[in-house]
């Protein structure tokens, strides 16, 4: 069946990036026909069972906790990274600002930031009260050759941020955004290496037809969740891209007194090393002060970790992730595939789930067995993990990053290397293959643009929402 329906431009995803764009072209009186098209499901009908079950139970066809209305970051811990006014560059979101430079990134995170309060975000900014302390973590930092970055965060909360979104969704509809949910974009039409339109299928209808969908306007905005299909497009249509990042690493989990002064000077620190002997990047990335280990659903059933905080709901652990960016140099060039990799050995050897050990057997060569899990002084709080051995499936280049980071970090915050603290894994943050773009955001395909995490342009909910405003403002209809 085809749709003879044209569209002004259709958006991809219906990530932050996607629902800012929409929500500018609709300021910008732009927004005649526009067409958004989503696999997962609406806002209010992503519900994660796990709540109630106490197990991931692998949601089909697609995981409520990565796909649906606002994406995968919205359903994490809903935090909004901003900057200081005295910085002279963007230190964390990725590489808007390499597009669109310094100053214009602030002005577009400070406009960002105004619809998020205008849509319920919390007024009270996280990390602006207590400068002299948090200088005094970053000279200790310091001193372990380790970077700590502290910007101003808004916590949206997970359980706020799905209202906050919802309203969102419901201002979309209102302003008349087409939206299609539980549809998947199974291909790209391009004639001439100009877009045409989209190739969709409804998930709902088990034999539903491919429909068409056109316009001359096409807007990638996929998030790290549509990073693999974003790679097969690119090689299908060959869209320009090159070699990117993949981030791989653990969740750990750790009592809120060892992070105490972290969690109130700046809600969440932000450290960066470069650890011996492989000196690769390895940061933290989305710590959740009395927050909850979980876990989530990508592609082909692979189970990776991640972690929520509520602004009501409160644990007594802080959990964050331990990340160690790969740059593959020549003749190998399969960053994602190499991810998914380690991610499906560890998933084989927790039989499907997130897999958990404690960092004293770690240290001591050993797997960690259930009955030293009941024992141990860290309860987890993802009570699906599976104790085992992950040393097994994550690489030794990459173990010996985060354990020798770890035992560094542990010089700055006392007690960060406690034998009873917990190892979660995979967490891997799956970036295509980077996508070349103009300052237009425009692909090598005319009018065809790629937007958000997805691409590897931004990183965190902020930037892909203020890249989602941007785009809106570059299009031209």
């Amino acid at each position: 069946m085809s749709s003879n329906k044209k569209y002004d431009v259709i958006l991809i995803g219906m990530g932050p990036s996607s629902i800012f764009c929409a929500y500018e072209l609709i300021q910008l009186r732009k927004a005649k026909n526009v067409l958004l098209i989503e696999q997962g499901k609406r806002v209010e009908n992503r519900i994660c069972p796990i709540e109630k079950t106490g197990k991931c139970t692998k949601c089909k066809p697609f995981c409520n906790i990565t796909s649906g209305f606002s994406g995968a970051g919205a359903f994490s811990d809903g935090k909004l990274s901003l900057y200081n006014s005295e910085d002279d560059d963007i230190y964390v979101g990725g590489n808007l600002h390499k597009y669109v430079g310094v100053d214009e990134t602030k002005k577009l995170i400070d406009y960002t930031d105004k619809i998020y309060l205008k849509f319920g975000a919390d007024s009270k900014l996280e990390g602006v009260e207590f400068k002299e302390e948090v200088t005094k973590i970053r000279k200790k930092a310091q001193k372990e050759r380790i970077n700590l970055i502290d910007i101003p965060i808004r916590h949206l909360g997970t359980e706020k941020a799905h209202e906050l979104y919802g309203k969102l969704e419901k201002y979309l509809e209102e302003n008349n955004i087409t939206m299609l949910f539980e549809t998947e974009v199974k291909d790209l039409i391009i004639e001439d290496n100009q877009i045409k339109g989209v190739v969709a299928k409804s998930v709902k209808t088990k034999n539903a037809d491919e429909e068409e969908f056109f316009s001359d306007k096409v807007v990638m905005a996929v998030g790290r969740k549509g990073a693999n299909w974003l790679s097969d497009m690119c090689n299908k249509h060959n869209i320009d891209t090159r070699a990117g990042v993949v981030d791989i690493g653990i969740r750990y989990e750790l009592p809120d007194e060892v992070m105490k002064n972290i969690n109130k000077y700046m809600y969440e620190g932000k450290f960066i090393g470069y650890p011996y002997p492989f000196k690769d990047k390895v940061r933290t990335f989305c710590q959740n002060p009395s927050g909850f280990v979980s876990s989530e659903v990508y592609d082909n059933n692979l189970t990776l970790v991640n972690g929520h905080s509520y602004k009501d709901k409160k644990s007594t652990n802080t959990n964050l992730a331990i990340l160690v960016s790969h740059n593959f140099t020549h003749p190998f060039n399969k960053p994602i595939e190499y991810g998914r990799n380690v991610a499906k050995n560890l998933n084989e050897l927790g039989q499907g789930n997130v897999v958990v050990q404690r960092l004293g057997d770690i240290n001591r060569g050993k797997r960690t067995w259930q009955e030293e899990l009941d024992r141990n002084t860290v309860v987890p709080t993802l009570k699906s993990a599976v104790p085992g051995d992950m040393t097994f499936a994550i690489g030794y280049r990459t173990m010996t990053d985060i354990l020798q980071f770890i035992k560094e970090m542990d010089k700055i915050i006392e007690g960060f290397a406690h034998p009873d603290n917990l190892l979660y894994g995979p967490e891997i943050k799956f970036y295509s293959n980077k996508v070349l773009i103009n300052e237009k955001f425009e692909t090598s395909v005319k009018g065809l643009y790629s937007i958000g995490d997805g691409g590897g342009m931004t990183r965190g909910l902020m930037m892909a929402s203020a890249s989602g405003v941007q785009m809106a403002r570059n299009l031209e209809i």
